[in-house]
């Protein structure tokens, strides 16, 4: 088969739709990606407020 020159695979995304495959296709280079998740949270242990927080999300409302 011909490729159909749709211009996918050539826009250098991890993921594609090939029209001629009719199929997602995932690049070699992404199965090697490593992400590192950043905990970039506002309510992280250590922060100046997280007791006050925390505690103030725990509370329960008695009507």
């Amino acid at each position: 088969m011909e490729c159909y020159g749709c211009g996918n695979c050539k826009q250098g995304k991890l993921t594609y739709y090939c029209l001629m495959k009719d199929e997602f296709v995932v690049s070699d280079e992404s199965k090697n990606l490593v992400v590192e998740k950043s905990r970039s949270g506002r309510w992280k242990k250590g922060a100046p407020e997280y007791e006050g927080h925390r505690r103030k999300s725990r509370k329960i409302d008695v009507v």
